[in-house]
């Protein structure tokens, strides 16, 4: 009888885990996102992209901002999850414009 009790028991105390550990990533990346914005000095409009879960020590988000003149400029942030700091590397410069086809 307790061999049986002991996986129900286990399976019982692990449901709360499991929905708890989703409002913790979700709190997680809205933590990455608000890190990452408050970086931004640049007049513009982010679209802020967090990585559901990052790697094991680190968040990421990529950052695309529409600038006032118009085109884009696009930035790596990474947050340190244990230090709670995150950094903002770039901008990435524009892809090259691929040429055009040679016509024969």
């Amino acid at each position: 009888m307790r061999r049986l009790l002991t996986p129900a028991l286990i399976t019982l105390l692990a449901l709360p885990a499991a929905a708890s550990s989703d409002d913790a990533w979700e709190a997680f990346r809205t933590e990455v996102d608000s890190a990452c914005r408050a970086l931004l000095t640049d007049p513009g409009e982010p679209l802020v992209e967090v990585e559901p879960f990052g790697s094991a020590s680190y968040g990421v988000a990529l950052i695309t901002l529409a600038l006032p003149e118009g085109g884009s400029e696009r930035y790596a942030c990474i947050f340190d999850k244990h230090s709670r700091a995150a950094e903002l590397a770039g901008p990435f410069p524009e892809p090259a414009a691929e040429p055009a086809p040679e016509s024969e």
